[in-house]
């Protein structure tokens, strides 16, 4: 006599799944970009001292714009010593090296002559500064003083806002909420009720402009969006929910 085997039964579940997708868009409260400071001597000492006399006026130069002591952060400091050999103790480029009276060439007895005049480089301090910038509509009044007082500019300019949590919070919700939205309309359309959500995912938050970048790239995917406005700062949420039928 057989087993008998039960066939177990297996009932898909019915719902629907759709992407949210929103933008919250606020004005920037600050501005942060990192600037080189570089000095160099002929000795560690003496660039030392030129690198902070340097970085003193420097502060000095941007103070009366509203950067004050604290707004300058070090992230980076160090002293190198750039070494420089005699070009002469070496061969002519292109000529064989010329076997001399001893066995050790001609680097040998004669260069040994060449070491009292072997001349090591300058000495170079260098420093890596972030300056925050409080009022952001100065910010190129105070990178024209900075290059003016012998600071270079190490990278690129971020705006930041005072509360970005609360922004990506912000997008992130709408987002939600649209996607529901999107979820009761396309359930209705099928003549169905959407009932409690199975699952959400977070997909993308963006922010800073990252958006428009990828709104450009796939319009059709992003959508035409909202137009932004010159100066603020862009915070871009998309989730993937799905919500089971009623």
């Amino acid at each position: 006599m057989m087993p008998s085997t039960g066939r177990a039964q297996t009932q898909a579940i019915e719902g629907i799944a759709v992407v949210g997708e929103a933008v919250r868009r606020v004005s920037p409260d600050s501005t942060e970009f990192l600037i080189e400071i570089s000095a160099a001597a002929q000795t560690a000492a003496q660039a030392v001292r030129d690198h902070q006399a340097k970085a003193a006026l420097i502060a000095q130069a941007i103070a009366p714009l509203g950067v004050q002591r604290n707004d300058l952060e070090t992230v980076s400091m160090n002293v190198v010593n750039i070494f420089t050999p005699l070009m002469q103790a070496l061969p002519p480029y292109g000529a064989p090296p010329q076997i001399g009276p001893s066995a050790f060439g001609p680097f040998g007895a004669a260069a040994a002559g060449l070491q009292p005049d072997v001349q090591f480089g300058t000495y170079q301090a260098r420093s890596f500064e972030r300056v925050t910038v409080r009022d952001t509509a100065r910010v190129g009044e105070i990178l024209d003083a900075l290059a003016k007082a012998g600071a270079a500019l190490a990278g690129g300019i971020a705006y930041r806002a005072a509360d970005e949590t609360t922004a990506r919070k912000a997008a992130l919700e709408a987002a939600g909420r649209d996607a529901r939205t999107k979820a009761e309309a396309l359930a209705s359309a099928a003549g169905k009720k959407i009932g409690e959500p199975l699952a959400i995912f977070e997909d993308v938050v963006a922010a800073n402009g990252i958006y428009a970048a990828l709104r450009a790239q796939a319009p059709l995917a992003f959508g035409p969006g909202t137009p932004a406005v010159a100066g603020e700062l862009e915070y871009y949420a998309r989730v993937t929910a799905s919500f089971r039928f009623q």
